[in-house]
């Protein structure tokens, strides 16, 4: 039979710790910043039967030292915090460290969404003072770009307001 000592048994739980560490810190050791995602542009495309689709051009910006590659992408979009629109689409590249591009990616919006989007935005109209289209539509943006051989996905996210009947005149 084979007997341990307590000296090598000491030895062999220190190297699996170790090597957990070793692994662990790998897992984590990308400490890269998230790209920054900004909403350019939506354009219509052609659409099928009950659903709306636009090519929704998106501007990230890499704040990291090395590139960022990607293989693939997925983004979800919300419109006064009820979700709207979503596409993938399989494009694939790099941004360059420092760096920035913009992508489109077809986006698909049912006609029962964009209904309910409408509704709400009655609804809400019509509880308070505010005029229907005069108050500015709140979005996020949530995407993901897929990860290239060892590197994992990268999330990113987007948030702001648009007011698409600004004339520019204030009234006071």
């Amino acid at each position: 039979m084979l007997r341990l000592t307590m000296l090598q048994l000491l030895r062999n739980a220190s190297l699996m710790v170790l090597l957990m560490a070793t692994l662990l810190g790998c897992a984590t050791l990308s400490g890269r910043t998230p790209p920054s995602a900004r909403v350019v542009g939506l354009e219509p495309i052609q659409s099928e039967g009950l659903e709306l689709r636009f090519s929704l051009q998106l501007r990230l910006q890499n704040p990291n030292d090395s590139a960022l590659p990607y293989d693939g992408m997925s983004v979800s979009l919300d419109l006064d915090g009820r979700g709207l629109a979503s596409g993938v689409s399989d494009v694939s590249g790099v941004i360059p460290r420092f760096g920035e591009t913009v992508l489109s990616i077809p986006v698909s919006i049912s006609a029962f969404s964009a209904v309910r989007q409408i509704l709400a935005r009655v609804g809400d109209a019509q509880d308070g003072n505010s005029e229907l289209f005069e108050k500015p539509l709140a979005y996020s943006l949530k995407g993901k770009l897929g990860g290239t051989g060892l590197s994992a996905a990268t999330r990113f996210n987007d948030q702001g307001e648009l007011n698409l009947f600004a004339t520019g005149v204030q009234a006071e």
